[in-house]
């Protein structure tokens, strides 16, 4: 089991009160993953579920037992960090195995627990290899391979794949999905890339200044934000996010159209616009539109429609994905 409940949790140090209050839910098997921008408080978060932070108010609760004052290693969790924090003298097997050794589980245990663990992460063939023979998506492995052979309630991962180039950062995503439905564990995940809680997560948890803004499936956050911080924090490229007549002749203070909803024509359409960019990817091109009366505009279309700096084209929203807010900021 691996139930997580926060009741009014709340964290300040000193004066500075980073984290309100904050009532939140995970269930056993989800994968949860935290997001906002760099200072919003999801790491604090992660670190006061953890123990490794003491929370100044409120409860933290696992599988229906107050955890709030019991010590990191009395949570059955297992945290995989940003760095890797292997042992460079040991080998992988030892590296991987030192958590069960510290803790003085039978030999005989430990070597098949670590074998199993290899297995679920093809870690294999390198169990006799030190940590500076491995490349930095096999180093985060052994890292989360420390994590499984605890066998935890839950895994928290702060940050892990930020350290690993672009390529390896897909790769990895992958694996950890995969690893989850291996495991069937409670995962909660933090970081700032919203493509990676976009393609991860079971359920996302959009963080702000300490505040849970909104918590829902990838698709419910993106289809039906809650309010403007939301709506043009997940999405890429972000919502324009429009004021003005246009906006009012909606009915709302701002109206939000995602970039791939336009219709894009070189002859016609309700607005006309100079690019000012073009960036062509291959299959997309996201083009940079300076629209007449309304301002910048970033569109996404087919990489083959032809567009590139100074072209006039048109384009058309498409009414039924309009997103409106009001005054307050809060989808109408």
């Amino acid at each position: 089991m691996g139930s997580i409940t926060l009741s009014k949790v709340s964290k300040s140090f000193g004066e500075a009160k980073v984290i309100p209050s904050i009532d939140l839910e995970i269930q056993d098997g989800e994968f949860v993953v935290f997001v906002g921008p760099s200072g919003c408080g999801k790491s604090t978060l992660l670190r006061l579920i953890a123990g490794l932070e003491d929370v100044s108010g409120g409860q933290i609760l696992i599988d229906g037992k107050d955890v709030t004052q019991k010590a990191p290693a009395q949570r059955g969790l297992a945290m995989v960090f940003q760095s890797y924090a292997l042992y460079p003298h040991m080998s992988v097997r030892n590296n991987i195995a030192f958590p069960l050794k510290m803790a003085k589980v039978d030999k005989a245990v430990i070597d098949q627990k670590v074998q199993d663990a290899a297995s679920i992460l093809n870690l294999t063939d390198y169990l006799e290899r030190r940590p500076s023979q491995l490349s930095g998506g096999q180093r985060q492995r052994v890292a989360i391979g420390r994590a499984i052979v605890r066998e935890p309630s839950a895994f928290l991962f702060d940050e892990p794949l930020s350290n690993l180039d672009a390529a390896l950062r897909g790769t990895m995503r992958l694996e950890i999905s995969e690893l989850h439905n291996q495991l069937k564990t409670t995962m909660i995940y933090v970081t700032h890339d919203q493509i990676e809680a976009m393609t991860m997560a079971d359920k996302i948890v959009v963080l702000n200044r300490g505040n849970i803004e909104q918590v829902g499936s990838p698709l419910e956050l993106y289809s039906r934000p809650r309010n403007l911080f939301v709506a043009g924090f997940i999405g890429s490229p972000r919502m324009n996010l429009i004021e003005g007549e246009f906006a009012r002749s909606k009915g709302a203070k701002t109206v939000g159209i995602r970039p791939e909803h336009f219709a894009l024509s070189h002859e016609s359409g309700l607005w006309s616009g100079t690019v000012t960019v073009a960036e062509h990817l291959g299959s997309d091109t996201f083009l940079h539109v300076n629209v007449d009366e309304i301002g910048q505009i970033n569109a996404r279309c087919d990489g083959e429609f032809g567009a590139r700096h100074g072209d006039r084209i048109y384009l058309t929203p498409n009414e039924t994905k309009l997103h409106r807010f009001d005054e307050q900021g809060l989808a109408i």
